[in-house]
């Protein structure tokens, strides 16, 4: 009967079925050139129906549910009765096969598509949904699902689509034995982190994870080092509703606080020693400009200069503050080096848009709290002096670093540096200014920052909470897919 069929009657029977389902699709135009570079013959149909490997394609959507996805969302049970329709084979005539066969090919090709996508992808792009998310995550193009829809091979693209990190196994084994449903959510959230396609680490990294408030330092899956930090604060509650009313009024009390940390990828390029902290405007009218108003030697008791049109002002204790509006402030500020630095010793700088490093602080009790999302983004560490040494390597340098921040050496034949500074600093007839000092690690070492919940440690699955209501929004975002 089929060497009968007619392919110009096929193909508007193919069109008004395309026209009628395609508004559902997630990739409409991708399926729509594929088939009108290939005359809307149905490719997949004629390539896998035969050989059973449509039969198989059903099998891993109805098999989704491992992955924590719903088969109606790929229309698993329409295909399937598709194919038996196709296998009954009880058309008198061979047009009436045409709306069975347009309908199973495109319906089977969007599946194919949206299934290996969330696989290989994620089923969110998660810069779509968080403000600071700026790591590159890579998405699925048009010419990769052409690609696939041309293969030769539909079940071996389907194997190979399945997540294979040991991470995303362990995450989805504890899911598949969760009991309650806020712990199968959790599992479910980060099994979509572990989806995305992340940047290239290589296997020598530093990782921050905001929810665990904690640096490590990887190579080769064996942990470096291991420390506490403090993150950004959260935003406050209702940020967006009280963002709205600031861009009515322009007034800056009614700006909203938004000390998130930001969501990163980059390397860590260069070490500063004895930092000078030059201070946000944010926090310049937020903080300093009250400050400054209620104590007149707040700035030169805090070792903070104060900039007019980048000239320095000399005596900034007699600026009269009740001349200048907060949201108008003509100053910029800058502390210097020492002790009372709020950066404390050390920097460790890497590009970023967003003016974020990471640094040591004056305020250690920080490290002490159970939420330490308490910085106004950048990330404070507990062992500064500690990652300087892995990062720089040597001992030459190393020791040259101490030396800046008045530290022995390590090695003693290098004593004579350190003398040479104590002694300079205690000459009473010099007046030594303390200056940041820039020191390079051995190589730039990959950095990012990210936001996990929950991940597989020592045979067991640890949570942490969800400090930022990052979960609630990605879930959001993704709860349509169960």
């Amino acid at each position: 009967m089929y060497k009968d069929f007619d392919t110009a009657a096929y193909d508007s029977i193919f069109v008004n079925t395309m026209d009628s389902l395609s508004g559902k699709f997630i990739n409409p135009k991708t399926i729509k050139a594929f088939y009108k570079h290939n005359y809307n013959q149905p490719q997949l149909v004629t390539r896998f129906y035969t050989n059973g490997e449509l039969d198989s394609l059903v099998v891993y959507l109805n098999g989704s549910a491992v992955h924590g996805f719903n088969p109606k969302i790929f229309r698993a049970n329409e295909i399937s009765d598709l194919l038996e329709v196709l296998s009954a084979n009880k058309f008198k005539k061979v047009e009436e096969s045409y709306p069975v066969i347009a309908k199973l090919e495109l319906l089977s090709a969007n599946a194919y598509l949206n299934y290996t996508n969330y696989l290989k992808y994620g089923v969110v792009n998660p810069r779509n949904i968080f403000s600071r998310y700026y790591i590159k995550v890579v998405r699925p193009d048009s010419a990769g699902m052409v690609k696939l829809l041309e293969g030769n091979d539909l079940v071996e693209n389907l194997k190979s689509a399945q997540p294979k990190s040991p991470q995303y196994k362990a995450l989805q084994s504890a899911y598949l034995n969760a009991d309650s449903e806020s712990e199968k959510r959790i599992l479910l959230l980060n099994m979509e982190r572990f989806r995305w396609q992340m940047p290239a680490t290589g296997d020598n990294y530093v990782q921050v994870n905001i929810p665990d408030f904690r640096l490590t330092w990887l190579d080769q899956l064996d942990t470096v080092i291991s420390m506490k930090v403090c993150v950004g604060g959260k935003r406050e509650n209702g940020y967006e509703e009280k963002l709205k009313a600031f861009a009515k009024s322009g007034n800056l009390d009614d700006k909203p606080k938004n000390h998130e940390t930001p969501l990163l990828f980059s390397k860590i390029n260069s070490i500063q020693a004895n930092p000078i902290w030059n201070i946000p405007v944010s926090i310049a009218q937020s903080e300093i400009y009250w400050m400054a108003r209620k104590d007149p030697f707040y700035l030169s008791n805090s070792n903070i200069k104060v900039y007019y049109k980048d000239k320095l002002i000399g005596e900034p204790d007699t600026i009269n503050w009740n001349r200048y509006s907060r949201d108008k402030l003509p100053f910029k500020f800058k502390q210097g080096s020492g002790g009372g630095n709020a950066l404390g010793k050390f920097k460790f700088i890497f590009d970023n848009s967003s003016s974020i490093y990471l640094h040591d602080t004056n305020n250690k009790n920080g490290f002490n709290l159970t939420n330490r999302a308490i910085s106004h983004g950048c990330v404070r560490i507990e062992k500064p002096l500690e990652f300087a040494r892995l990062l720089v390597k040597d001992t030459y340098t190393y020791d040259k670093l101490r030396a800046e921040v008045d530290l022995p050496p390590v090695d003693s034949t290098h004593m004579k540096w350190y003398q040479k500074r104590m002694a300079q600093k205690a000459d009473t007839l010099k007046t030594f200014q303390l200056k940041p000092a820039w020191f390079a690690p051995k190589n730039p070492v990959p950095l990012i920052i990210t936001y996990i919940t929950a991940w597989a440690q020592n045979d067991r699955i640890e949570y942490r909470p969800d400090v930022y209501g990052m979960d609630e929004k990605l879930w959001a975002a993704m709860k349509k897919y169960r």
